[in-house]
């Protein structure tokens, strides 16, 4: 990865030797910081260097977290060879003034040590370059410490992005993750993915309430859009949910009910939702959509079967017009409901994107758990384009109360 000897050897005459070096500043900041992660930063930043400056160089980070050990290799290296190599929990050298000559390594050869400095002043650790023979020039030494000053500024920003990407991510997963409980007769798996790094919230979520006579109501729903807005309307819904559900309707007219609060608002986004009505002791389930895809039930061979129901319109409309449906529930069926993130493709016809998951075979005997993680995996939901909640749940075997 070592650049030709000519691109590291500066041009004779001071007038020359400065015009090398604004181009060397100018390729910095068009190379460096192309995309918002430290990995990606501290590969650019040493390839960087080798191009321009070194033989080899050697990226060396602290951890964000300052109570985690450090990293036993560099973040990044480039070069012939990998000549540096930090040790774990090593304090970065002091850092090369440019007006300094280089220090030299035990072979001879020229070392140059620079720090990674945030702008707030944050250490992030630091920069090693090595050249096989001769020293480090001062437009070369120049042209590193810049280098290293705008990585340690992306580095920053990469740490900043970061950490607000795990908060939202966090809460996101919290919103979704943590429905109410079921009635103890109903056993339940769930799962929610966002679609990629860069998209930290979004509408999906699933919810249980517990009802009377040991029967619960399942919930999934989208809220149309991505991002903080569709985050907060989807909290809205769920909150509107809780309350209308605990009333003991029948699906259809909490979806009524529903539908007229959030109409109300018009600055709310419209939402499709599956409301599921399971009723263990009878062994019954009762279904109720507002424009939302079918659930599938998986038998105790692990075969698939769509749920025909009738759709209504999206909640937030104001349409009403919703209907149940009543499908007996087998000792061994597991119902999973879903949002268009787990069968979605672009450019695919939905109904191909529904007979993709009704053809999946599941290991006989397959729970909840099973069945959530075998139909992510089989459907590649973890590279979904968009974000992908699954709700499963099985009547127990012994109901209780």
């Amino acid at each position: 990865m070592a650049g030709e000897a000519g691109e590291r050897s500066w041009p004779e005459g001071e007038h020359a030797a400065v015009l090398a070096r604004l181009d060397a500043l100018e390729q910095a900041v068009v190379e460096i910081g192309t995309r918002p992660d430290e990995t990606s930063v501290c590969a650019e930043l040493a390839a960087f260097l080798v191009r321009r400056v070194a033989d080899a160089a050697a990226v060396e980070l602290r951890p964000a977290d300052p109570g985690a050990p450090a990293p036993p290799e560099p973040a990044a290296t480039a070069g012939n060879t990998a000549l540096l190599h930090a040790a774990p929990g090593a304090e970065p050298a002091e850092p090369a003034h440019p007006d300094v000559p280089a220090d030299h390594g035990p072979d001879g050869d020229a070392v140059l040590a620079l720090p990674l400095r945030a702008p707030d002043g944050t250490d992030l650790g630091r920069v090693r370059l090595a050249r096989a023979s001769g020293g480090f020039g001062t437009h070369e030494r120049a042209v590193a410490a810049h280098a290293a000053r705008l990585a340690a500024v992306h580095l920053g920003h990469a740490r900043t992005l970061a950490a607000t990407e795990a908060t939202a991510l966090h809460l996101q997963r919290a919103l979704v993750a943590e429905p109410g409980r079921p009635h103890p007769n109903l056993e339940i798996a769930g799962s929610y993915l966002p679609a990629g790094p860069r998209t930290l919230v979004g509408g999906d979520w699933f919810e249980t309430v517990r009802l009377h006579f040991g029967r619960s109501l399942l919930v999934v729903g989208d809220v149309m859009g991505h991002g903080l807005d569709a985050a907060v309307d989807m909290n809205a819904y769920r909150s509107a949910l809780r309350e209308v559900a605990a009333t003991d309707l029948p699906p259809h007219r909490v979806l009524r009910q529903l539908d007229a609060v959030v109409a109300e608002d018009e600055g709310r986004r419209p939402a499709t939702c599956l409301l599921v009505q399971v009723d263990p002791g009878r062994a019954t389930a009762t279904f109720s959509s507002a424009g939302h895809l079918p659930p599938v039930v998986f038998a105790a061979d692990g075969s698939a079967e769509l749920v025909d129901l009738p759709v209504g319109p999206p909640l937030g409309t104001g349409l009403g017009g919703y209907e149940s449906a009543v499908r007996a529930l087998a000792p061994a069926d597991t119902l999973l409901s879903f949002t268009d993130g787990l069968v979605e493709r672009r450019g695919e016809d939905i109904d191909v994107s529904l007979a993709r998951l009704a053809a999946l075979r599941l290991p006989p005997g397959s729970g909840p758990a099973e069945v959530v993680d075998e139909v992510l995996r089989r459907l590649d939901a973890h590279s979904a384009e968009d974000d992908v909640a699954v709700l499963a749940a099985r009547c127990r075997e012994r109901p209780l109360g």
